[in-house]
């Protein structure tokens, strides 16, 4: 499966934004889903994902409450609504796709689209 992100841009503390994930190759069903994202000078770090067994969404400490994954079968596309973004949201996000493994380790991830840049001002 190949994977595309796109929706990221300039944006001010408290706004929104949403993510997509554009998957092809596959039917993205076919993979539970995950957004990670990397800020300048530091690791790479995990977001947002579905449980492969179960369908049901985990996500990170400091997005639970304002971001939500969720995932358009029909389109193919896995999304990340963000809400209430804060500067420290700023980063690099990834979407990626998974077989098997824990949905927390990017070493579960056997695919990975090309990052979308996301700049929250204060």
């Amino acid at each position: 499966v190949q994977l595309q992100a796109s929706g990221g841009g300039l944006v001010q503390a408290g706004g929104s934004l949403r993510l997509s994930c554009a998957a092809s190759g596959r039917a993205v069903s076919s993979y539970a889903t995950g957004w990670f994202r990397q800020a300048p000078g530091k690791e790479r770090e995990f977001v947002a994902a579905f449980s492969r067994v179960t369908g049901n969404t985990f996500y990170a400490d400091s997005v639970k409450g304002r971001f939500t994954i969720s995932r358009d079968d029909a389109k193919n596309t896995v999304y990340l609504q963000m809400n209430s973004l804060k500067p420290e949201d700023t980063a690099v996000y990834f979407c990626a796709a998974r077989v098997s493994g824990s949905l927390y380790s990017m070493n579960s991830y056997h695919y990975w689209g090309q990052g979308t840049l996301v700049t929250v001002s204060s």
